[in-house]
Order: structure tokens, then sequence, then C-alpha cells
């Protein structure tokens, strides 16, 4: 199984249930840090690092004295990432998605591949739990291609847990995709409110099932458990607003191992995903 947990917004406590739930269920699962723009469920689950990789994308590269200025290189990019003006071609990888599409229809044979460095992918272990994540190379905008780099570790037939990034954009979507089920995130707050509908409304249109965590339940109002009820969106959880809570994320400590009661609490959490899915 594969749950991706998401949120329409940062700040929610995504990584706090991405994390606990791992831990709650090692060894058997596996954890997945796609938030690749800002890593941090390593400072959680502190892992033994093992291995470290650099993550490259193609790119196009042309040829001057092959190329006779077609222009078909440029009509069927999508994202203006290569363009002819007179007899000059300008390549800008960074707007490039990867297709090969030039490559493709260059009847000079004048673009080959060449690459683009995005980052990091490291892999590490914490007492059984496999850990992975992605570091996006600073001043990198692509982080999908990246993303889908740290999804390829998923280890087949075993439960996998993403941490995904906030938000409703396309690395959410890259993240999201093929999952089982996607554990939504929210606070009950008019921001909370008004992104998590964004985030529902993109799961949807995936066709993925999903449920609802209220983080810091006990506070904002209760306009978020409404919405969950008109909406048919089942809360599977409620974490209050708890000052040992918030002690030990700011000392980087799990809540399952400061607050054992809450260990179990995962647990019947993912049980009741498996009775949905």
């Amino acid at each position: 199984m594969i749950i991706s947990i998401a949120s329409g917004k940062g700040g929610t406590g995504k990584t706090t249930v991405a994390t606990n739930l791992a831990l709650a269920l090692s060894p058997e699962a596996q954890l997945l840090d796609c938030d690749v723009e800002e890593p941090n469920a390593h400072l959680f689950i502190q892992p033994q690092w093992e291995k470290s990789e650099a993550v490259s994308t193609p790119v196009p590269v042309v040829d001057e004295e092959k190329c006779t200025h077609c222009g078909k290189c440029a009509e069927i990019c999508q994202f203006k990432a290569i363009v002819v003006i007179g007899e000059t071609v300008l390549c800008f990888p960074e707007l490039c998605h990867s297709c090969g599409g030039c490559m493709l229809v260059c009847p000079e044979k004048a673009i080959s591949e060449g690459g683009r460095e995005l980052g990091l992918v490291e892999t590490g272990r914490r007492n059984g739990l496999e850990f992975v994540h992605g570091k996006l190379r600073v001043s990198e905008a692509m982080s999908p291609p990246l993303i889908k780099k740290v999804r390829e570790l998923a280890r087949p037939n075993s439960l996998v847990i993403i941490d995904a990034p906030p938000g409703t954009s396309c690395p959410v979507i890259a993240a999201m995709k093929d999952a089982d089920f996607v554990l939504l995130v929210t606070e009950p707050t008019p921001f909370g409110l008004h992104d998590l509908k964004l985030a529902v409304g993109a799961v949807r249109v995936l066709g993925i099932p999903c449920g609802l965590i209220i983080n810091r339940s006990d506070m904002g109002d209760d306009r978020v458990k409404e919405y969950a009820g008109e909406e048919d969106l089942p809360v599977l959880m409620e974490i209050p607003f708890d000052r040992r809570i918030a002690e030990a994320y700011s000392k980087g400590e799990a809540l399952v191992d400061v607050m054992p009661e809450w260990r179990e609490k995962f647990k019947a959490l993912y049980r009741r995903i498996q009775e949905m899915v």
C-alpha cells in the first residue's frame, strides 16, 4: 500500500503525521520524503545514511554545425525551452521538461542529450525503518523529476508512506499520483479550510480515496469539521494543541517516542485506512 500524506498549505503538520506513522509501523513501513524543496523528515527520523546519489535530467544540446535552423524543434516545444532566432538556436535548460521531442523531430539529428543536475537522493535507516529523501539543488525550479526518482526507490509490495510537498501544484501531484490512499492534514483555521478545499479537489480529480487529520484540533472553529461532513470526508484523527507535542517537535523528537500512547493511536489510524482502501 502507498499512503501519501498531503495538505493544501504548509505548516499543518504533514511531517509530524508522516514520521510518526512510519515509526509506529516500523520496520514494515518505508518513508519517502518527497518535499524535495525543503525536506525535514530526516530531522525526526535521524537515520544512519547509507547512500547519496546525484540526479540529473536530460536537456538538449545543439550541434550548430549540423543545424539548418529549420525551427522544427522550437515548434514542438510547448515550454519554449528551445527557440530559433534567425541563424541562432537558444536553449533554456531551466524550462526544459525533458520530453525528448526536439531530438525526435530534428531532420539533421543536430540535437543530442545533455544533462542538468537536479539534486540528490539520499537513503538511510533507523532501527529497520528505511528512509529516502530528495534534496533539490539550490535555484532549481523543476522538482517533479526529482520526486519521481525518490518514488522509484519505493519497495514493491510493501507499505510506503510519502511525505508530499504542500500545496496543489505539480510537485504535489507527482507525490500523490498512483497512491492507494491520501491523508490530508489540515488545521481549523480559515486558511486551513481554504487550502483544504483545493487539496480535496486535486485528490478527487486523481480518483484516490482520502481521509482527514485535523492538527491543533482544539483551537480555531468548527468550519473544517462542517466541511468534512458536507463532503463525506472522514476525520480519521485529531491531534490537540498540546505543549508537550510542541516541545517534542521543537527538539526534533518523535511523538510516538515521547508520548508512547500515540504509537497505538497511529497504528489504529493505519487499521482504519486499511478498512477504507
